[in-house]
């Protein structure tokens, strides 16, 4: 089933949004107005507040008062996230080889869809039900809660930030379930760990390359 219209035109505000903050359009500290951003994107102010709120979700604005501003994810914090990542989802992963196999298939015949084109899903819908598989093997609430809010902070860095994850992402996770369906946690959790290190590490090129723009650039008008 296609996405409906007003869905369509949030992802694509957002995805707008979120491209002019990270490239400094919208310097820290701006106000996220529906009125002035949905002139600015040619769009009506409904798929623009969808946007907002889910940029607020994620930590990328915070509320002062009645108003959102833009905040910004730091290299540090990018950092700080991925040393909880490192240290939790490895875990989880080891844990998870007592799923079913059947939950093994059915993952990867998705991430697979994505791979050859034969899927319309979302990457992140793809890429965030692949973590959240693996979180919940560890019948954590908690922890599983924690991974899930982790993950949303860096959400923005999607296909269109850091294309050259997508392909070598998903090849990556058929490696883990390979290790999972083999019953081998250690080895699962190895190919975890080193699956989030290349994601940290593309992020943050990618922050870099952002910061290096913006400064050619100079300040915006």
């Amino acid at each position: 089933m296609s996405a409906a219209p007003s869905e369509s035109l949030a992802a694509e505000a957002y995805r707008r949004i979120i491209d002019m903050i990270l490239r400094g359009a919208l310097p820290t500290g701006t106000a996220l107005q529906e009125a002035r951003l949905g002139q600015q994107l040619g769009m009506s102010r409904t798929p623009v507040r969808e946007a907002i709120g889910r940029i607020e979700s994620e930590g990328l604005a915070l509320r002062k008062g009645r108003v959102l501003h833009v905040g910004r994810l730091t290299r540090h914090e990018v950092e700080g996230i991925f040393i909880l990542r490192l240290d939790l989802e490895p875990l989880a992963a080891r844990m998870a080889t007592a799923l079913p196999h059947a939950a093994f298939d059915a993952m990867e015949a998705r991430v697979r869809g994505l791979m050859d084109g034969s899927s319309d899903e979302d990457l992140w819908a793809v890429d965030n039900d692949f973590h959240g598989l693996l979180a919940g093997a560890a019948n954590n609430r908690a922890m599983s809660e924690v991974i899930a809010d982790l993950r949303r902070r860096t959400t923005m860095f999607d296909r269109a930030q850091v294309p050259d994850r997508y392909q070598r992402g998903c090849q990556e996770h058929l490696g883990i379930l390979e290790a999972l369906r083999s019953g081998n946690g250690d080895l699962a959790a190895q190919r975890m760990h080193a699956h989030l290190e290349r994601a940290r590490d593309a992020i943050l090129r990618r922050l870099d390359d952002l910061q290096d723009q913006a400064m050619a650039e100079g300040p915006p008008a």
